[in-house]
């Protein structure tokens, strides 16, 4: 299936976790000199537009970036800078920068430096030919059409032997969710000291809690969890809330999680707002 876009939910509640956590991870790997590789298993088209009908139609970035744009901070201002330094000063259509939001692949490409590389993964065509044409003149990025689960596998080990690998499918399918799991415990069989991060909905709990013993039962160490919403659980449809599960996370980041979330989450969504810090697995 390839009906999922990611147009539709730019700027997000969603996006704002997974990007806070995808530039604190850059960061720690740029504190070495030696290289290291950012690979993306579904990066989508890399830059969006906040004014386009796609985004416009729920506009789920008003609960997200929207609400952080005069937020002083200091914890998010590492995460606002680098959504700031990513976007052009206007894209082809003439859209000024504060219209436009990146993509995962748009913030890796922005922490690269010249001696790392990334690898980009996208299966839906039109968002391929974006991504594409986005990354087209940086020699530090290769941009493939393809499954990005098996080409994580192809991937690795990687001749750096230093990376972060970010795993966000749209779970169009139920069968994703193990999927997610079986390729996790492959990658890190293959690259056992990479830094993984894996976005998950939280449409129906039953699936994450089951999500989460399987991924405590591969016996990989050092897992923790990190969760964002804007509502408590109900058995309607659609997403409350959705989280990140970081393998080899840096030792900085659940400290800094564990005080910012309760005050993003009011920020967000007011009394609303939700959030969960966990530690699943130990060293």
């Amino acid at each position: 299936m390839l009906s999922y876009r990611h147009a539709f939910h730019a700027g997000n509640f969603a996006d704002v976790l997974k990007h806070l956590i995808q530039v604190e991870i850059l960061q720690y790997l740029q504190q070495k000199e030696k290289p290291f590789v950012y690979i993306d298993t579904h990066s989508g088209a890399g830059l969006y537009s906040l004014q386009s009908a796609q985004a416009e139609k729920n506009a789920e970035f008003e609960t997200g970036i929207g609400r952080l744009q005069d937020c002083d901070w200091p914890e998010l201002q590492d995460y606002l800078q680098a959504v700031a330094d990513s976007r052009p000063a206007h894209d082809q259509s003439g859209l000024t920068s504060d219209q436009l939001y990146p993509g995962s692949p748009r913030l890796g490409q922005l922490f690269l430096r010249e001696q790392d590389r990334a690898q980009l993964f996208e299966l839906h065509p039109q968002d391929f030919r974006l991504l594409d044409e986005l990354m087209a003149t940086d020699r530090r990025i290769r941009v493939e059409q393809g499954d990005g689960f098996k080409g994580l596998i192809a991937a690795l080990p990687p001749r750096e032997r230093r990376g972060f690998v970010l795993m966000d499918p749209p779970y169009e399918i139920k069968s994703d969710y193990e999927l997610v799991v079986e390729t996790l415990a492959k990658a890190h069989r293959r690259f056992a000291t990479g830094t993984y991060a894996l976005w998950y909905p939280v449409v129906e709990r039953s699936r994450i809690n089951k999500l989460e013993q399987q991924l405590k039962a591969t016996g990989i160490a050092r897992i923790q969890l990190f969760e964002l919403g804007l509502s408590a659980d109900t058995d309607g449809r659609g997403m409350t809330s959705s989280g990140m599960i970081v393998i080899n996370p840096p030792w900085t980041l659940k400290a800094k999680m564990q005080n910012l979330l309760p005050r993003l989450s009011q920020l967000l969504a007011g009394e609303q707002g939700v959030w969960r810090c966990e530690e699943l697995a130990g060293e």
